[in-house]
């Protein structure tokens, strides 16, 4: 026990001497944290946005009035003919432009559908989504005008039959990108500090000319493995601290589950991508090659395979079978659930068994590495 002690403190006088390794691991997760939070958004605004009035009427002035008033869209122009629209896509001036037809206002007061075309810059990442915004404004204001041409002849609009939808969201009723954004930050931030500064830690002795000095020193090599992790576990779970509290107070991100099994989870997850970064440390012979292989372990399932970004059942089928491979599936559910849903042992429990039983295997893998490398 005193020469695992002797390692991690020797590792730890190492850290705290080297200045930007030290700004690299307590400060750079903080900054990505910030960037992402506020970079990273699904709650697209302000569209650009260009009108071309066919009609001229009331009605279309209506309409118009209506995009302008909406926080979705930014009409930031006014066309007079159709062949001005390729030099907006073309110039990037604006990702959608809404065709209002010259019979727009006497269709509606005929009680006929206005007709409305909407074309959109299919280059643009935000294209999808300014057509639903569309499409779906164009629809609450053609049900507005239908209730008041109704009104207007004396029909009793209350009394109709049809279908009224409630929507309510449950636990992020806001709709705030933050809130499902800062939870996975945690499982990436994480991952990235953990396997990358782990990975380094052999091959900085070696580079350095102190391996062989460890070698002939009476330390045995699983004393060794434990003395090298045991500070950038220390180090892991002071950002997991550090992060929770910062999304808590300064994003107002909810934790509504147990403090306790938040814990469990990190502790079995910083394990698995501890002996990850081992695994990388004893298999790569410079650091530049253990920069890159553990650059790959962090951010390919950090990033593609864990559900941070993209929902793992919209992927291929191949690419949903290769995520159930690698620990960050299965703990961000464990962060999301407990920050947004408050989900409890009996839920998240086949999450926390995956882990725990990566965490064995990985770590039985990294010892056996060690044994065989150093």
């Amino acid at each position: 026990m005193n020469r695992i002690l002797a390692i991690a403190r020797k590792e730890f006088i190492h850290i705290t001497r080297d200045r930007r390794l030290l700004a690299t691991v307590l400060l750079m997760p903080l900054i990505q944290l910030f960037l992402f939070s506020y970079a990273l958004s699904f709650n697209v605004k302000n569209i650009s946005t260009a009108v071309l009035n066919q009609d001229n009427s009331a009605y279309s002035r209506q309409y118009v009035n209506a995009l302008q008033q909406s926080d979705y869209f930014q009409v930031t122009q006014n066309l007079t003919s159709m062949s001005q629209v390729s030099g907006i896509f073309t110039k990037s001036q604006a990702t959608l432009v809404v065709v209002i037809s010259p019979t727009f206002g006497s269709d509606i007061a005929a009680g006929r559908p206005g007709k409305v075309q909407l074309l959109v810059d299919g280059s643009d990442s935000s294209a999808q989504t300014a057509e639903g915004y569309a499409s779906a404004l164009s629809g609450i204001f053609g049900g507005r005008v239908a209730v008041s041409q109704a009104q207007a002849k004396g029909v009793n609009v209350a009394a109709a039959t049809g279908i009224t939808a409630a929507i309510r969201t449950w636990y992020n009723p806001e709709n705030r990108s933050a809130n499902y954004f800062i939870p996975g930050l945690i499982v990436i931030l994480l991952t990235t500090v953990t396997i990358q500064q782990t990975a380094l830690t052999l091959v900085r002795e070696k580079e350095n000319g102190t391996y062989e000095q460890l070698l002939v020193s009476p330390v045995r090599r699983i004393e060794l493995m434990v003395g090298k992790i045991a500070p950038w576990a220390l180090i892991g779970a002071l950002e997991v601290v550090i992060i929770s509290v910062i999304g808590i107070l300064a994003f107002q991100i909810p934790f509504r589950g147990s403090v306790v099994l938040f814990a469990l989870g990190s502790l079995l997850y910083v394990t698995c991508t501890l002996g990850l970064g081992l695994i990388v440390s004893a298999r790569s012979s410079s650091i530049e090659t253990a920069n890159q292989l553990s650059a790959l372990l962090a951010v390919l399932p950090g990033f593609m395979l864990s559900g941070f970004i993209f929902p793992i059942n919209n992927l291929p089928l191949v690419l949903q079978l290769l995520s159930y491979v690698f620990p960050a599936r299965y703990f961000m559910v464990i962060v999301r659930t407990l920050f947004l849903k408050g989900g409890s042992f009996a839920i998240l429990w086949p999450q926390f068994a995956a882990l725990a039983v990566f965490a064995v295997v990985i770590v039985g893998l990294a010892a056996a590495t060690y044994k065989e490398r150093v």
